[in-house]
């Protein structure tokens, strides 16, 4: 698809007998916000795990900025910018902020296979991205267990965009918040945009979709069932979806959905 940063071709994937995606086609533009929706089992996490090199598909191709691509492991993709924050956050809770930011791609000398940190550089460069995505903290040097579900969201997604990220995919990013914190991610979401990152996000939350999203697509028994932008579609109607039921049918839907 012309224009598209990052697109899924006939993607399927087989475990032993077991089909978990069938001839799936997927497109995400660069600062467009998609989510993705479907029932338990409906493939949405296996996709995004292909898309993010997780898992390598059995069948299809990705094309990346117009260039076919093929990802062993995560480290591929992140290569190009493709970065995933997972529903666990995967921070570690003992150490301060702007340590977590930087995990395993610190700032500093390499010395043969050692990397001696410069703290210095990485507390300022993690407080410089921490403003320009408008999170605030007391301190960097805080330690991740210290902080509330939303604060540890924050500095998830502030870490998987501390590396030029391209495009980031959200695993259910507010589903362990507290109702008040929910808005604060979903602004940040918005935010990226507004930097020109794309973000796909896999929710159950309506209410989510709907506030930050410019287009959604639902999967369903493993398969492209539905899609529309926001603007032209309703919550009922993308709930029917999910359900594997289309009333009227707008936005596009694709030719491999029988």
């Amino acid at each position: 698809m012309a224009g598209a940063l990052l697109e899924a071709r006939g993607i399927s994937k087989y475990f032993g007998a077991i089909t978990a995606l069938r001839d799936v086609n997927f497109h995400v533009g660069p600062g467009e916000v998609v989510g993705v929706v479907g029932d338990n089992g409906a493939g949405k996490s296996t996709l995004m795990k292909i898309l993010s090199g997780l898992f390598v598909p059995s069948e299809g191709e990705l094309v990346f900025d117009g260039r076919p691509v093929s990802f062993r492991s995560p480290k591929d993709a992140q290569r190009l910018g493709i970065e995933m924050v997972h529903q666990d956050f995967a921070l570690a809770g003992n150490m301060p902020i702007y340590e977590n930011i930087y995990l395993g791609r610190e700032p500093g000398w390499r010395l043969g296979p050692l990397t001696v940190v410069d703290h210095r550089r990485a507390r300022r460069m993690a407080a410089e991205h921490l403003n320009r995505l408008k999170i605030h903290v007391k301190s960097i040097d805080q330690n991740t267990e210290d902080l509330s579900g939303g604060q540890r969201q924050a500095v998830a997604i502030a870490r998987s965009t501390a590396f030029d990220a391209k495009l980031v995919i959200m695993d259910e990013p507010t589903a362990a918040l507290a109702i008040k914190e929910v808005g604060k991610v979903l602004d940040l979401v918005r935010s990226l945009k507004e930097h020109g990152v794309a973000v796909i996000i896999i929710s159950h939350r309506m209410d989510d979709i709907f506030y930050c999203c410019d287009r959604v697509m639902a999967l369903y028994q493993g398969t492209n069932f539905a899609e529309s932008p926001l603007g032209t579609t309703s919550r009922n109607e993308v709930i029917g979806w999910i359900m594997g039921t289309k009333g009227h049918t707008q936005g596009l839907a694709h030719d491999n959905m029988h």
